[in-house]
């Protein structure tokens, strides 16, 4: 019998089905990516390094769907706030797989490779070196907090009827209106690529002369 013209395995369907697993159950093991591909356990370890190594090629499977060309755009808020969209987007299709990847090391070549234009973005827009990966993981902690937000109920406060020390709560749910998660998000990533323009502008000029106060003061306006 000839040799199959398609793999039984490679890493590609490795990850596609630990991804399959973790979207139905929230997490995986190795054994189970084995099983549902009809090989031994070991075998699986012959394409990667461990269990990290399947949760990298889940991470390069989620991020493949993040536009990667928003980061060319110009000015840089705009690149900025298109990333963050789109990287909203492509994880918010896996929420089950965000608390694994917030809580594992990035590995993975082509999603480095990601960070990377990021990182030069930033740095081409004039951000100090020591900052930016702080601004990349304030970013990240509030895409992938709403890409969360999204798998959650569009009504996330449920109030009994005439539920005594909550009139406030109540009206203000009332008056919200659909896409609650949507509009927050906007709202955040507003405020968050204002903040950055904040901080990328240059001190104000100081006017005139220092002011002084008490004996100084008086000595200096003395002829």
């Amino acid at each position: 019998m000839g040799r199959p013209r398609t793999p039984l395995l490679d890493r590609e369907r490795i990850g596609a089905t630990a991804l399959e697993l973790i979207d139905e159950q929230g997490e995986f093991s190795v054994p189970q990516v084995a099983r549902r591909l009809g090989v031994q356990t070991g075998s699986v370890y012959h394409h990667v390094d461990g269990r990290a190594g399947v949760v990298e090629l889940v991470r390069e499977r989620v991020s493949a769907s993040i536009d990667t060309a928003t980061l060319g755009l110009r000015p840089w808020d705009a690149a900025l706030t298109a990333w963050a969209r789109s990287y909203r987007a492509a994880f918010a299709a896996h929420p089950h797989a965000i608390p694994l990847l917030m809580t594992s090391p990035v590995r993975a070549p082509k999603v480095l490779r990601q960070y990377e234009q990021a990182v030069r973005l930033l740095l081409d827009t004039g951000f100090p070196m020591a900052e930016v990966m702080t601004v990349i993981t304030a970013l990240e902690n509030l895409v992938l907090g709403s890409a969360l937000d999204l798998a959650a109920p569009e009504t996330m406060w449920e109030l009994p009827p005439d539920s005594p020390g909550t009139e406030n709560l109540a009206r203000a749910l009332a008056a919200t209106g659909t896409g609650r998660a949507d509009a927050a998000f906007e709202l955040a990533l507003d405020a968050f690529v204002n903040h950055c323009r904040v901080r990328l502008a240059p001190p104000a000029p100081h006017s005139g002369r220092p002011a002084h106060s008490g004996p100084a003061a008086s000595a200096d306006s003395r002829p």
